[in-house]
């Protein structure tokens, strides 16, 4: 299954004649890094502006505690074993990130556009957790679970109980670049200016996420495959599993975003990150205003105007460290949108 799922984005829309390049960057002990971004890492693919990559990644939890909650240890990825036993060198936080892949021309000041092509569930089950201490509710459950749910990938719904099944809509929790080298080693819990570990619901397949460059070559990883999530993460887990993502990877020179963006097939996506969640939307608010002004040629009151009586905020997550929020902005507002 994995093989074929490898080979789906071949035929991708080509950017430059007479094709993008396509690689395919399997999860090794050699092709990952655990629990954290850092510009230091050195880069296990090098590609093109342009070029195609498709991308396996791992379930974040160990094969102990997979087995502990009932998964059989044939359901187990090979693949997940092996990290965990010969990786040694981890950071801070638990996510499996495949890469980091360094983008050729990618430097400080420039955004790297990445186009999520397709997301595909690569195992027929997921898990939620949650323990004490965390979540947005870190007082309320003095002690810890965890549940394997069983995923049916023909029907794609969670089978998270007895009469309750959860739709599936596959998305990356963790993608982004290396920090600046000033920062050195960071978790790779808490979204920042790199993005990392947005836990964004709405980057599924489809949707193009840019995110400002802070070191040569960008050196993007993604990780912590989602099947489901519900808006702030509230326990901390979504339903966590392995996944197969297609990228594809485009260099903007001299764009100078502060925060990352994206966009859907129907909408504007800002957002912001702070351990303060009344900051967080203010740098949403902000990122959404600087589009506006930037992208669509509004004065600055014109913005402000606009974001009160069009753009919904959406609390990303509460639970990694930084809060996240996200400002959503329907194209279908836009005259020149509704003609394409």
């Amino acid at each position: 299954m994995l093989v074929a799922l490898l080979g789906v984005g071949a035929g991708a829309r080509a950017l430059r004649p007479p094709g993008p390049t396509v690689h395919h960057l399997l999860a090794t002990p050699q092709t990952v890094t655990v629990g954290y971004y850092d510009a230091a890492a050195p880069p296990h693919l090098r590609i093109q502006s342009g070029d195609v990559v498709q991308m396996q990644t791992l379930v974040a939890c160990t094969p102990a505690l997979l087995e502990e909650a009932g998964l059989p240890p044939a359901q187990v990825q090979p693949e997940l074993r092996a990290v965990i036993q010969q990786v040694t060198d981890k950071g801070p936080g638990i996510h499996v990130l495949t890469g980091p892949i360094y983008v050729e021309g990618a430097l400080p000041g420039d955004v790297l556009e990445v186009r999520i092509q397709d997301v595909q569930l690569t195992v027929p089950y997921a898990y939620n957790a949650f323990s004490p201490g965390h979540g947005a509710l870190p007082n309320d459950y003095p002690y810890s679970r965890m549940r394997i749910v069983p995923l049916d990938l023909k029907r794609k719904v969670g089978l998270f109980a007895p009469g309750i099944e959860i739709p599936l809509r596959p998305f990356f929790g963790s993608m982004g670049v290396a920090p600046p080298d000033v920062s050195g080693r960071i978790s790779s819990y808490p979204p920042w200016i790199n993005a990392g570990n947005i836990d964004n619901k709405e980057m599924v397949a489809g949707t193009t996420l840019f995110i400002p460059v802070h070191t040569p070559g960008a050196l993007f990883s993604a990780g912590d495959g989602h099947a489901a999530q519900g808006d702030g993460e509230v326990d901390l887990k979504a339903l966590e599993t392995s996944l197969v993502g297609t990228f594809q990877f485009i260099v903007h020179k001299n764009q100078h975003l502060n925060w990352s963006r994206a966009e859907t097939p129907t909408e504007y996506i800002a957002m912001g990150f702070n351990e303060n969640l009344d900051e967080a939307v203010s740098l949403a608010t902000r990122n959404m205003l600087d589009f506006l002004i930037t992208e669509k040629h509004l004065s600055r009151d014109e913005a402000y105007m606009l974001a009160s009586v069009a753009v919904d905020l959406h609390v990303t997550e509460l639970v990694d460290g930084s809060k996240g929020v996200h400002a959503i902005l329907p194209k279908s507002i836009f005259l020149d949108q509704k003609r394409k």
